[in-house]
């Protein structure tokens, strides 16, 4: 029995903010096969009875690091790859149980590991990859301590787990055709400085224009785009004005960087879980006081950003950016970005924003014949009340690709 139906399920689609009652969604070959309202008789079909729970599709995180098993990057980039993926097994099996269907790695996940849950191997959401970030030397890519010598760079074996360090036009044009050659679905590159590396100031702007620039030609040039680390104004105006198609973290961010950004139809990729799970472990992490003092910083602009971000109009995705044991904070983000955004416009975030900006609306972030059959059903109305979704008790099914990652719930017939 191939088909699998849902009734009298309160449905959020995808394409419209609010709830619709009592629909029918029929699941065929791993994809949506029919939306109708009402009670749709089918035949032949495995049938769950919703009664009135919310049917709504996988959430998307548009920015992980599924390979980031330990918190210290150097640390990590020292230990055999072999090793790392095998941890980052239950990292992606942790995902998936959350909700996440799909997810766009900003670092570090290869396509070996696209592969092994496209296989079935590894239990996880649905990836797009990055590959290696590019980062100019001394960059925020850069994970090797001061007076690291006798290694040209860090692109060479373990290493260069993260990072693809890469200087000059001609030197970033062969490192973004590197990382495309080897599956990257989109490029990375760090713009400006960031709170895990202790020596660049975050209002830093990294990699000079024409290098920007070089690298989003590269990126077009392969049909995808450019996704730029930045937290700056300076940096995200040069890195908006250069053509990448988001911006990840953005805390810093003032009326006139929105609006550039929402005049050119930039995405804001938001990270404000990782800044709360830091600043709760920083003692722990060993980290520094600047790293510390750059962490609270951030974690303090993080809301204001949202709000004048929401203010301009811009496009607001939802990401993560979490490390190591912090993973598990990942549904986190949803309460977090209370104070700015309403419960429903988070959703949507988490949804069909996300599903734009990965270019694959119709296919994720909806339910709608033809997208794939990546399905959640909670047990309340998460449009309302968001915290539902950080309760596993609560979602009963969560559905990818048409095969059940976890159903509770019996079968009508």
């Amino acid at each position: 029995m191939s088909r699998i139906v849902f009734r009298n399920a309160r449905l959020f689609d995808g394409l419209q903010r609010g709830l619709q009652p009592a629909s029918t969604v029929v699941v065929e070959d791993g994809s949506i096969d029919a939306v109708e309202p009402g009670d749709l008789p089918v035949d032949d079909a495995q049938v769950f009875d919703l009664a009135g729970r919310t049917l709504m599709p996988g959430l998307i995180d548009a920015h992980v690091h599924v390979t980031a098993t330990i918190p210290d990057f150097f640390k990590l980039s020292m230990l055999p790859q072999s090793l790392v993926t095998a941890q980052s097994k239950d990292v992606l099996a942790g995902m998936l149980d959350r909700g996440f269907t799909t997810v766009r790695d900003a670092g570090g996940a290869d396509a070996g590991l696209v592969q092994a849950v496209e296989q079935g191997i590894f239990a996880g959401p649905r990836l797009f990859i990055a590959g290696r970030a590019l980062t100019q030397t001394g960059g925020h890519g850069d994970t090797r301590p001061a007076f690291f010598q006798n290694v040209g760079c860090a692109c060479c074996g373990a290493v260069g787990i993260l990072g693809h360090i890469a200087d000059g036009v001609g030197a970033v044009r062969r490192a973004a055709r590197e990382e495309l050659r080897n599956g990257a679905h989109q490029i990375k590159v760090m713009a400006g400085g960031g709170i895990s590396s202790p020596n660049d100031p975050l209002e830093g702007t990294q990699y000079s224009i024409e290098e920007l620039t070089a690298i989003v030609q590269e990126a077009e040039a392969a049909r995808t785009y450019v996704m730029a680390h930045a937290y700056s104004p300076a940096a995200i105006e040069r890195a908006v004005r250069c053509g990448v198609r988001s911006i990840e973290h953005g805390n810093l961010l003032d009326e006139a960087s929105a609006r550039l950004m929402a005049e050119a139809g930039t995405f804001l990729v938001p990270t404000l879980a990782t800044y709360a799970a830091i600043a709760a472990n920083a003692d722990r992490l060993g980290w520094s006081k600047a790293m510390k003092e750059k962490t609270d910083r951030v974690k303090h602009q993080g809301i204001e950003a949202l709000r004048i971000a929401r203010a301009a109009g811009v496009k607001i995705a939802l990401g993560t950016d979490l490390l190591g044991d912090m993973h598990a904070s990942q549904s986190d983000e949803f309460t977090l970005r209370l104070p700015a955004m309403p419960a429903d416009e988070i959703v949507w975030s988490a949804t069909a924003v996300n599903a734009e900006l990965l270019g694959q609306s119709g296919r994720l972030g909806c339910i709608a014949p033809g997208a794939h059959a990546d399905l959640l059903v909670i047990d309340g109305d998460p449009l309302t009340d968001i915290s539902l979704l950080q309760q596993p008790e609560r979602v009963p099914v969560v559905m990818k690709q048409g095969s059940f990652h976890r159903c509770t719930l019996a079968p009508a017939r």
